[in-house]
Protein backbone atom coordinates (compact mmCIF):
# COMPACT_ATOMS: atom_id res chain seq x y z
CA UNK A 1 0.00 0.00 0.00
CA UNK A 2 2.76 1.79 0.72
CA UNK A 3 4.26 1.82 -2.55
CA UNK A 4 1.05 2.60 -4.46
CA UNK A 5 0.61 5.66 -2.43
CA UNK A 6 4.69 6.50 -3.17
CA UNK A 7 3.62 6.26 -6.67
CA UNK A 8 0.71 8.04 -6.92
CA UNK A 9 2.19 10.71 -5.42
CA UNK A 10 5.30 10.72 -7.63
CA UNK A 11 2.78 10.93 -10.66
CA UNK A 12 0.10 14.28 -9.46
CA UNK A 13 4.08 16.08 -9.11
CA UNK A 14 4.67 15.10 -12.64
CA UNK A 15 1.49 16.47 -13.58
CA UNK A 16 1.94 19.81 -11.25
CA UNK A 17 4.79 20.47 -12.99
CA UNK A 18 3.84 19.70 -16.34
CA UNK A 19 0.94 22.30 -16.04
CA UNK A 20 2.79 24.84 -14.39
CA UNK A 21 5.45 25.05 -16.98
CA UNK A 22 2.77 24.97 -19.70
CA UNK A 23 1.26 27.89 -17.84
CA UNK A 24 4.59 29.44 -17.94
CA UNK A 25 4.83 29.05 -21.59
CA UNK A 26 1.96 30.50 -22.40
CA UNK A 27 2.73 33.55 -20.55
CA UNK A 28 5.55 33.97 -21.88
CA UNK A 29 4.02 33.87 -25.40
CA UNK A 30 1.51 36.11 -24.84
CA UNK A 31 2.35 40.04 -26.45
CA UNK A 32 2.97 42.34 -24.12
CA UNK A 33 0.79 45.93 -24.57
CA UNK A 34 4.18 48.27 -25.29
CA UNK A 35 4.10 51.15 -22.65
CA UNK A 36 2.26 54.82 -23.66
CA UNK A 37 5.02 57.24 -23.45
CA UNK A 38 4.37 61.28 -22.27
CA UNK A 39 4.97 63.75 -25.20
CA UNK A 40 4.82 67.26 -25.84
CA UNK A 41 4.13 68.23 -29.92
CA UNK A 42 3.87 71.16 -32.10
CA UNK A 43 2.65 71.83 -35.51
CA UNK A 44 4.60 72.38 -38.40
CA UNK A 45 3.53 75.52 -39.99
CA UNK A 46 4.43 77.57 -43.21
CA UNK A 47 5.56 81.07 -42.93
CA UNK A 48 7.97 84.08 -44.29
CA UNK A 49 11.46 83.88 -42.48
CA UNK A 50 14.22 86.33 -42.75
CA UNK A 51 17.64 85.49 -43.28
CA UNK A 52 19.70 86.97 -40.23
CA UNK A 53 23.31 86.86 -39.21
CA UNK A 54 24.19 87.23 -35.83
CA UNK A 55 27.27 88.62 -34.76
CA UNK A 56 29.43 90.60 -31.42
CA UNK A 57 29.88 93.87 -32.31
CA UNK A 58 31.80 97.22 -30.66
CA UNK A 59 30.19 100.71 -31.01
CA UNK A 60 32.50 102.99 -32.14
CA UNK A 61 32.49 107.07 -32.33
CA UNK A 62 31.23 108.73 -35.53
CA UNK A 63 34.71 110.97 -35.45
CA UNK A 64 37.12 111.30 -32.55
CA UNK A 65 39.20 114.85 -31.93
CA UNK A 66 41.76 115.19 -29.51
CA UNK A 67 41.81 118.67 -28.94
CA UNK A 68 44.83 120.73 -29.08
CA UNK A 69 46.28 123.85 -29.22
CA UNK A 70 47.74 125.34 -32.25
CA UNK A 71 49.71 128.21 -30.27
CA UNK A 72 51.42 128.46 -26.72
CA UNK A 73 50.44 130.31 -23.40
CA UNK A 74 48.70 130.12 -20.23
CA UNK A 75 45.51 128.34 -20.53
CA UNK A 76 43.80 131.21 -18.89
CA UNK A 77 39.71 129.68 -18.74
CA UNK A 78 37.87 126.48 -19.40
CA UNK A 79 34.16 127.30 -20.85
CA UNK A 80 32.81 123.53 -20.45
CA UNK A 81 32.00 120.83 -17.91
CA UNK A 82 33.37 117.58 -18.19
CA UNK A 83 31.15 114.98 -20.31
CA UNK A 84 28.77 117.86 -21.78
CA UNK A 85 27.49 117.77 -25.43
CA UNK A 86 28.78 120.60 -27.34
CA UNK A 87 28.25 121.82 -31.04
CA UNK A 88 30.44 122.96 -33.91
CA UNK A 89 31.93 125.76 -33.34
CA UNK A 90 31.20 126.40 -29.14
CA UNK A 91 34.70 127.64 -27.37
CA UNK A 92 36.11 125.54 -25.45
CA UNK A 93 39.38 127.06 -24.02
CA UNK A 94 40.90 130.67 -23.99
CA UNK A 95 44.56 131.04 -24.08
CA UNK A 96 45.52 134.08 -22.71
CA UNK A 97 45.30 136.51 -25.75
CA UNK A 98 47.86 139.72 -24.52
CA UNK A 99 51.06 138.54 -26.38
CA UNK A 100 48.99 138.16 -29.67
CA UNK A 101 47.05 141.07 -29.33
CA UNK A 102 50.41 142.94 -28.90
CA UNK A 103 52.14 141.67 -31.61
CA UNK A 104 48.88 142.43 -33.73
CA UNK A 105 49.63 146.10 -32.47
CA UNK A 106 52.45 145.92 -33.75
CA UNK A 107 52.28 144.45 -37.00
CA UNK A 108 49.17 147.26 -37.57
CA UNK A 109 51.83 150.08 -36.59
CA UNK A 110 54.51 148.65 -39.36
CA UNK A 111 51.53 148.72 -41.91
CA UNK A 112 50.46 152.32 -41.23
CA UNK A 113 54.25 153.47 -41.23
CA UNK A 114 55.14 151.56 -44.47
CA UNK A 115 51.81 152.79 -45.92
CA UNK A 116 52.74 156.52 -45.42
CA UNK A 117 56.43 155.97 -47.00
CA UNK A 118 54.93 154.11 -49.99
CA UNK A 119 52.83 156.84 -50.81
CA UNK A 120 55.34 159.62 -50.39
CA UNK A 121 57.83 157.30 -52.29
CA UNK A 122 55.15 156.62 -54.98
CA UNK A 123 54.48 160.75 -55.11
CA UNK A 124 58.50 161.13 -55.14
CA UNK A 125 58.33 158.44 -58.59
CA UNK A 126 55.97 160.23 -60.39
CA UNK A 127 57.11 163.82 -59.95
CA UNK A 128 61.15 162.08 -61.30
CA UNK A 129 58.99 160.58 -63.86
CA UNK A 130 57.62 164.39 -65.30
CA UNK A 131 61.43 165.64 -64.32
CA UNK A 132 63.21 162.84 -66.69
CA UNK A 133 60.48 163.48 -69.30
CA UNK A 134 61.58 167.39 -69.54
CA UNK A 135 64.92 165.76 -69.12
CA UNK A 136 65.91 167.77 -65.82
CA UNK A 137 67.26 164.37 -64.28
CA UNK A 138 68.89 161.13 -65.81
CA UNK A 139 67.30 157.95 -66.34
CA UNK A 140 69.18 156.52 -63.22
CA UNK A 141 67.70 158.94 -60.64
CA UNK A 142 64.08 158.40 -61.84
CA UNK A 143 65.27 154.38 -61.77
CA UNK A 144 65.93 154.59 -58.32
CA UNK A 145 63.21 156.48 -57.35
CA UNK A 146 61.08 153.73 -58.49
CA UNK A 147 62.91 150.83 -57.47
CA UNK A 148 62.71 152.77 -53.95
CA UNK A 149 58.53 152.71 -54.43
CA UNK A 150 58.62 149.31 -55.63
CA UNK A 151 60.09 148.01 -52.52
CA UNK A 152 58.03 150.01 -50.64
CA UNK A 153 54.77 148.83 -51.74
CA UNK A 154 56.50 144.94 -51.39
CA UNK A 155 56.98 145.81 -47.56
CA UNK A 156 53.65 147.23 -47.42
CA UNK A 157 52.12 143.80 -48.43
CA UNK A 158 54.32 142.05 -46.18
CA UNK A 159 52.94 144.02 -43.26
CA UNK A 160 49.41 142.56 -44.29
CA UNK A 161 50.56 139.45 -44.36
CA UNK A 162 52.02 139.57 -41.02
CA UNK A 163 49.09 141.13 -39.55
CA UNK A 164 46.81 138.73 -41.37
CA UNK A 165 49.43 136.34 -39.47
CA UNK A 166 49.03 137.66 -35.71
CA UNK A 167 45.14 138.03 -36.29
CA UNK A 168 44.60 134.43 -37.60
CA UNK A 169 47.34 133.46 -33.92
CA UNK A 170 45.24 136.10 -31.68
CA UNK A 171 41.80 133.51 -32.86
CA UNK A 172 43.92 130.46 -32.20
CA UNK A 173 43.83 131.57 -28.05
CA UNK A 174 40.34 130.65 -28.37
CA UNK A 175 39.68 127.24 -29.07
CA UNK A 176 36.66 126.09 -30.46
CA UNK A 177 35.31 122.53 -30.96
CA UNK A 178 35.79 121.55 -34.35
CA UNK A 179 32.95 118.93 -34.52
CA UNK A 180 29.71 118.71 -32.26
CA UNK A 181 29.52 115.68 -29.81
CA UNK A 182 30.50 115.06 -25.97
CA UNK A 183 33.66 115.84 -24.48
CA UNK A 184 35.68 113.28 -22.20
CA UNK A 185 37.75 114.67 -19.23
CA UNK A 186 39.28 117.52 -19.22
CA UNK A 187 43.30 116.74 -19.31
CA UNK A 188 44.97 120.42 -18.73
CA UNK A 189 42.96 122.89 -16.08
CA UNK A 190 43.51 126.70 -16.18
CA UNK A 191 46.65 127.70 -15.13
CA UNK A 192 48.46 125.19 -16.97
CA UNK A 193 51.26 126.51 -19.73
CA UNK A 194 50.55 125.23 -22.80
CA UNK A 195 53.44 124.51 -25.18
CA UNK A 196 52.56 124.64 -28.97
CA UNK A 197 55.89 122.23 -29.97
CA UNK A 198 54.19 119.28 -27.88
CA UNK A 199 52.01 117.27 -29.94
CA UNK A 200 51.08 114.94 -27.88
CA UNK A 201 49.11 117.24 -25.35
CA UNK A 202 45.52 116.95 -25.80
CA UNK A 203 43.41 119.24 -24.02
CA UNK A 204 40.09 117.66 -24.64
CA UNK A 205 38.63 114.53 -26.20
CA UNK A 206 35.48 114.79 -28.33
CA UNK A 207 33.37 111.85 -29.64
CA UNK A 208 30.68 112.40 -32.41
CA UNK A 209 28.25 109.84 -31.16
CA UNK A 210 25.20 111.45 -32.93
CA UNK A 211 25.37 109.27 -35.61
CA UNK A 212 27.10 106.41 -34.52
CA UNK A 213 29.00 103.21 -35.90
CA UNK A 214 28.34 99.61 -34.82
CA UNK A 215 31.68 97.68 -35.95
CA UNK A 216 31.25 93.41 -36.57
CA UNK A 217 32.51 90.80 -38.67
CA UNK A 218 30.66 87.83 -40.44
CA UNK A 219 31.95 84.98 -42.31
CA UNK A 220 33.23 85.95 -45.70
CA UNK A 221 30.83 83.39 -47.66
CA UNK A 222 28.18 85.93 -47.26
CA UNK A 223 30.49 88.88 -48.98
CA UNK A 224 28.83 88.32 -52.24
CA UNK A 225 25.34 88.05 -50.75
CA UNK A 226 25.80 91.44 -49.01
CA UNK A 227 27.08 93.02 -51.82
CA UNK A 228 24.37 91.83 -54.59
CA UNK A 229 21.71 93.01 -52.22
CA UNK A 230 23.30 96.12 -51.33
CA UNK A 231 23.29 97.53 -54.57
CA UNK A 232 19.28 97.84 -55.04
CA UNK A 233 18.19 98.25 -51.06
CA UNK A 234 19.09 99.38 -47.69
CA UNK A 235 20.08 96.82 -45.51
CA UNK A 236 19.05 96.61 -41.92
CA UNK A 237 20.94 96.07 -39.15
CA UNK A 238 19.36 95.85 -35.72
CA UNK A 239 21.47 95.83 -32.35
CA UNK A 240 20.42 95.03 -29.12
CA UNK A 241 22.38 96.14 -25.61
CA UNK A 242 22.87 92.68 -23.34
CA UNK A 243 23.23 92.48 -19.63
CA UNK A 244 20.06 94.24 -18.76
CA UNK A 245 17.38 93.00 -16.91
CA UNK A 246 14.76 92.68 -19.46
CA UNK A 247 17.47 90.77 -21.95
CA UNK A 248 17.81 88.62 -19.25
CA UNK A 249 14.45 87.70 -18.57
CA UNK A 250 13.72 87.91 -22.57
CA UNK A 251 11.32 90.44 -22.01
CA UNK A 252 11.33 93.14 -25.09
CA UNK A 253 10.49 96.92 -23.37
CA UNK A 254 11.68 100.19 -25.05
CA UNK A 255 15.46 99.83 -23.09
CA UNK A 256 16.01 96.95 -24.56
CA UNK A 257 13.97 97.10 -27.96
CA UNK A 258 16.42 96.44 -30.67
CA UNK A 259 17.85 100.02 -32.43
CA UNK A 260 18.07 99.87 -36.06
CA UNK A 261 20.43 101.04 -38.37
CA UNK A 262 21.75 101.05 -41.95
CA UNK A 263 24.76 99.06 -43.15
CA UNK A 264 27.14 101.66 -44.22
CA UNK A 265 30.62 100.21 -44.89
CA UNK A 266 32.04 96.53 -46.40
CA UNK A 267 35.50 96.94 -46.06
CA UNK A 268 37.21 96.18 -48.93
CA UNK A 269 40.24 92.87 -47.57
CA UNK A 270 39.05 89.79 -46.44
CA UNK A 271 40.76 88.71 -42.51
CA UNK A 272 42.49 85.95 -43.71
CA UNK A 273 43.49 85.21 -39.96
CA UNK A 274 39.33 84.63 -39.15
CA UNK A 275 37.67 84.06 -42.87
CA UNK A 276 35.32 86.94 -41.86
CA UNK A 277 35.03 90.57 -43.64
CA UNK A 278 34.57 93.60 -41.58
CA UNK A 279 31.44 95.77 -41.62
CA UNK A 280 29.77 98.94 -39.66
CA UNK A 281 26.58 99.88 -39.48
CA UNK A 282 25.22 103.54 -39.03
CA UNK A 283 22.74 104.50 -36.75
CA UNK A 284 21.12 107.88 -35.55
CA UNK A 285 21.23 107.09 -31.68
CA UNK A 286 19.42 110.21 -31.08
CA UNK A 287 18.37 108.73 -27.43
CA UNK A 288 21.92 108.26 -26.76
CA UNK A 289 21.21 104.61 -26.03
CA UNK A 290 25.15 103.75 -27.23
CA UNK A 291 28.29 104.48 -26.10
CA UNK A 292 32.01 104.22 -28.14
CA UNK A 293 33.28 100.60 -26.54
CA UNK A 294 30.15 99.19 -25.78
CA UNK A 295 29.69 95.56 -27.14
CA UNK A 296 25.73 94.75 -27.88
CA UNK A 297 24.39 91.69 -30.61
CA UNK A 298 24.33 93.16 -33.69
CA UNK A 299 21.89 91.40 -36.12
CA UNK A 300 21.94 91.78 -39.88
CA UNK A 301 18.93 91.10 -42.43
CA UNK A 302 20.15 89.95 -45.88
CA UNK A 303 16.42 88.95 -47.15
CA UNK A 304 13.46 86.87 -46.04
CA UNK A 305 12.74 83.60 -47.55
CA UNK A 306 8.85 83.00 -48.34
CA UNK A 307 6.49 80.34 -47.50
CA UNK A 308 8.88 78.01 -45.79
CA UNK A 309 7.97 75.13 -43.07
CA UNK A 310 8.78 76.15 -39.42
CA UNK A 311 9.29 73.50 -36.63
CA UNK A 312 10.57 74.52 -32.81
CA UNK A 313 14.03 73.85 -32.55
CA UNK A 314 13.79 71.04 -29.86
CA UNK A 315 12.31 68.83 -32.27
CA UNK A 316 15.12 68.24 -34.85
CA UNK A 317 17.33 66.00 -33.51
CA UNK A 318 20.67 64.25 -34.82
CA UNK A 319 21.49 60.80 -35.24
CA UNK A 320 23.83 58.53 -37.29
CA UNK A 321 22.22 58.87 -40.54
CA UNK A 322 21.56 62.47 -40.20
CA UNK A 323 18.48 64.89 -38.56
CA UNK A 324 15.11 63.51 -38.19
CA UNK A 325 11.83 64.25 -36.40
CA UNK A 326 9.18 62.13 -35.17
CA UNK A 327 6.08 62.67 -36.32
CA UNK A 328 2.31 61.86 -34.80
CA UNK A 329 -0.11 59.77 -37.02
CA UNK A 330 -3.89 60.26 -36.11
CA UNK A 331 -3.53 56.86 -34.40
CA UNK A 332 -1.67 58.30 -31.86
CA UNK A 333 1.42 56.51 -32.89
CA UNK A 334 4.93 58.08 -33.79
CA UNK A 335 7.47 57.66 -36.65
CA UNK A 336 11.07 58.44 -37.02
CA UNK A 337 11.22 60.92 -39.99
CA UNK A 338 14.47 62.07 -41.49
CA UNK A 339 14.45 65.68 -42.56
CA UNK A 340 16.91 68.19 -43.86
CA UNK A 341 17.04 71.96 -42.13
CA UNK A 342 18.68 75.16 -43.20
CA UNK A 343 18.32 78.13 -41.00
CA UNK A 344 17.48 78.24 -36.88
CA UNK A 345 16.26 81.53 -35.98
CA UNK A 346 14.80 82.28 -32.12
CA UNK A 347 14.13 79.02 -31.58
CA UNK A 348 12.49 77.72 -34.57
CA UNK A 349 14.46 75.77 -37.25
CA UNK A 350 13.40 75.92 -41.26
CA UNK A 351 12.73 72.46 -42.56
CA UNK A 352 13.80 72.39 -46.31
CA UNK A 353 12.28 68.85 -46.62
CA UNK A 354 11.16 65.50 -45.20
CA UNK A 355 7.95 67.27 -43.55
CA UNK A 356 4.58 68.98 -44.86
CA UNK A 357 2.45 71.74 -43.47
CA UNK A 358 0.28 70.89 -40.61
CA UNK A 359 2.67 67.36 -39.34
CA UNK A 360 2.34 67.04 -35.75
CA UNK A 361 6.21 66.67 -34.49
CA UNK A 362 6.98 66.05 -30.95
CA UNK A 363 9.11 68.11 -29.30
CA UNK A 364 9.79 66.56 -25.75
CA UNK A 365 9.86 63.12 -24.76
CA UNK A 366 12.08 62.09 -27.88
CA UNK A 367 14.56 59.69 -25.89
CA UNK A 368 12.25 57.05 -24.96
CA UNK A 369 10.36 56.84 -28.59
CA UNK A 370 11.02 54.25 -31.78
CA UNK A 371 8.85 54.07 -34.99
CA UNK A 372 5.61 52.96 -33.71
CA UNK A 373 6.13 53.99 -30.18
CA UNK A 374 2.37 54.85 -28.62
CA UNK A 375 2.24 58.57 -27.04
CA UNK A 376 -0.11 60.69 -24.54
CA UNK A 377 0.16 64.52 -25.89
CA UNK A 378 0.83 65.89 -22.01
CA UNK A 379 -0.95 68.95 -21.08
CA UNK A 380 0.78 72.07 -20.94
CA UNK A 381 -2.00 74.09 -19.65
CA UNK A 382 -0.93 72.30 -16.16
CA UNK A 383 2.56 73.71 -16.29
CA UNK A 384 1.28 77.40 -16.38
CA UNK A 385 1.42 79.68 -13.76
CA UNK A 386 -1.42 81.80 -12.22
CA UNK A 387 -1.84 84.60 -14.29
CA UNK A 388 -1.78 82.51 -18.13
CA UNK A 389 0.73 82.20 -19.53
CA UNK A 390 3.05 84.68 -21.46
Amino acid sequence: MDKKQTMFSAVLLGLLLLASCTAEKDKQKKPQTPPVVSVTTARAVEKDVPVLLRAVGEVEAYATVAVKSVVGGQLQRVHFREGQDVGKGDILFTIDPRPFEATLRQAQANLTRDTIQLENAQKEAARYEQLLKNEYISTSQYEQMRTNAGALKALVDADKAAIENAALQLGYCSIRAPISGRLGSILLHEGNIIKATDDNKALVVINQIRPIYVNFAVAATYLQQINTLRRGQRLIVEVTIPNTPEATANIVTAKNAPIKGVLTFVDNTVDKTTGTIHLKGEFANSDGDLWPGQFVHVVLRLKTRPRVIVVPSEAVLTGQKGQYVFVVSDNQTVTNTPVTTSLTLDGQTVVDSGLHPGDNVVTDGQLRLVTGSKIAVKDTSRDVPPGGRN
